[in-house]
């Protein structure tokens, strides 16, 4: 049987990021650590542009813009989520908020109108002083709320204590952090050092070593890597394909997501 891959995002993306886990050849372990629910946003000042920092944000611009408003997105999935929702005008950043604002500074000017900085619930603040310091007028909002997790899924749980897991993504610092401590909570700690970590970025990875002060020991992961660049693509390059199976033979039926109902 293929190994399996760990996939600690949440919606929306993860049954994206399952569906190329697989292609790879990985059995998609689906394991969000986070929760997210959208908050309205409600109609809002005339805007120049509206800055997404994740697609997470793209439901709460239902009713709140324009259709033809351009948008900035922190990478090309995001950018293309916003297409597909009627904003056909969205750029596309290098996958981190540093590389957000200098695309602003390219493409939109400051005396041209605000930008709707639409951010998560307590997110967003360096993205928009960034922005701000570019001489930029920023209204933010809150687009989604995120909650940790209060337990993994039990498919999940049981594939590693069961030693099926050789991989897992990481794409937060608070995921990860989470991740850590569901994993503490139910004695599983030990799993990790049969599981090579890989960070979407140094923050990420920084969490997963448990470097920032009060975010308790590390795990002894197999392996911690991180991604050349923070976007999902650099990160699925990094996994690569699936190692084949101790018999040499691939499942021809091909692998299917743990956690996810049959249907």
């Amino acid at each position: 049987m293929a190994p399996g891959c760990l996939i600690t995002r949440p919606e929306p993306g993860l049954a994206a990021t399952a569906a190329r886990v697989a292609a790879l050849g990985w059995v998609p372990v689906l394991a969000p650590a986070l929760v997210l629910a959208p908050r309205p946003i409600g109609p809002v000042p005339p805007v120049q542009a509206a800055i997404l920092p994740s697609a997470a944000a793209i439901p709460a611009l239902s009713g709140a813009l324009p259709g033809g408003t351009p948008v900035l997105a922190v990478g090309e999935a995001t950018a293309a989520a916003a297409r597909a929702a009627g904003f056909p005008d969205s750029r596309a950043a290098a996958g981190d908020a540093a590389s957000l604002a200098a695309l602003a500074a390219v493409w939109l000017d400051p005396a041209a109108g605000p930008l709707l900085l639409a951010a998560g619930e307590g997110y967003g603040a360096e993205l928009a002083a960034d922005l701000q310091a570019r001489g930029f007028e920023v209204i933010r909002r809150d687009a989604y709320a995120a909650a940790e997790a209060t337990a993994l899924p039990g498919a999940a749980l049981r594939a590693l204590a069961e030693g099926r897991v050789s991989a897992a993504l990481f794409f937060s610092p608070r995921s990860a952090r989470a991740v850590l401590t569901l994993l503490r909570a139910v004695g599983l700690g030990d799993a990790a050092t049969g599981i090579r970590a890989l960070a979407l970025s140094g923050r990420v990875a920084e969490a997963l070593s448990g470097i920032r002060a009060g975010d308790g020991p590390s795990l002894a992961w197999g392996g911690l890597d991180v991604a050349p660049r923070p976007d999902q693509d650099a990160l699925l390059g990094l996994l690569g394909p699936a190692p084949p199976s101790p018999e040499g033979v691939p499942d021809r039926a091909g692998p299917r997501p743990v956690g996810r109902p049959e249907g």
